[in-house]
């Protein structure tokens, strides 16, 4: 019986022995995944310091780049600002008492190149006379490329046979054609320009109506063409405007009126001389 009640207690006392182990060893594992976490947290919250602070720099940055109006700090590295002081300059085409063609304005008269300062570069440019507006304009040597010399005296025969042909209108709205047309005279090429005067010219048939602005383009792309006939021509105003109205077939009436004026004039100087 001795035996047999021994063996019970023992048994009873190595199941309380296995749950007190057991016990522990959860605790154990618990404190261990504990630890783990608090670790874990430890590390992502000093990364996300990290990253606040790279933000935080990207941030700064930015808004020095933003505000030019800040005052920077003395561990702030200042950027590196390079002036230019002068421009590029071309070897130049042109010289003064030349006349060009800048192509919004028409010929212009190169009266000097003058060295203006703009916004702290140093800019060489021709200054142009155009005296029908009475206005001075000026153009950079870089850009001379916009600037076209005039023409030649086999250009402006061509253009005469330009002007004697027939005029081509195309059958579109008024409004493209205009624009078009002022496309052309704004390219400064002469032969668009006596294209546009020929496709606009009405000659002297009054009875055709003529809206203002197909008046007012006609009369840019004439004076325009008329003032480079008359200086490669070398010839008066009268002289050019005559050629001009001539291949035209403008004005015929008050030509053929001038010449018979000045033919009866001669004959009665000569009467007069002769008596």
């Amino acid at each position: 019986m001795k035996n047999i009640l021994k063996k019970i207690l023992n048994k009873k006392k190595s199941k309380k022995v296995v749950k007190k182990k057991t016990k522990v060893l959860k605790k154990v594992a618990k404190t261990k995944k504990i630890s783990k976490l608090v670790k874990v947290k430890k590390v992502t919250k000093v990364l996300n310091k990290k990253k606040g602070l790279k933000n935080s720099k990207k941030k700064d940055k930015a808004e020095i780049i933003s505000d030019p109006l800040r005052i920077p700090k003395n561990n702030e590295q200042k950027p590196e600002i390079k002036k230019v002081k002068k421009q590029e300059t071309e070897k130049k085409i042109f010289k003064t008492k030349d006349y060009v063609v800048y192509p919004k304005h028409g010929v212009g008269q190169i009266i000097e190149t003058k060295k203006i300062n703009i916004g702290g570069i140093d800019v060489e440019a021709y200054v142009l006379k155009f005296e029908k507006d009475k206005a001075n304009g000026m153009v950079p040597v870089n850009k001379q490329s916009h600037l076209r010399p005039l023409a030649t005296i086999n250009q402006i025969n061509k253009c005469v046979s330009i002007l004697k042909s027939k005029p081509k209108i195309k059958r579109s709205m008024w409004s493209r054609r205009a624009q078009e047309y002022e496309l052309k005279i704004s390219s400064g090429k002469i032969y668009d320009l006596a294209e546009v005067v020929r496709d606009l010219n009405k000659g002297d048939d009054i009875m055709v109506d003529q809206s203002y602005s197909e008046r007012q383009l006609f009369e840019k792309a004439y004076e325009r063409l008329l003032t480079e006939f008359q200086i490669v021509m070398g010839s008066s105003l009268e002289d050019a405007q005559k050629k001009l109205d001539k291949a035209l077939r403008r004005n015929l009436e008050k030509q053929i009126q001038k010449v018979e004026e000045k033919s009866s004039n001669e004959e009665v100087i000569n009467q007069e001389i002769a008596e």
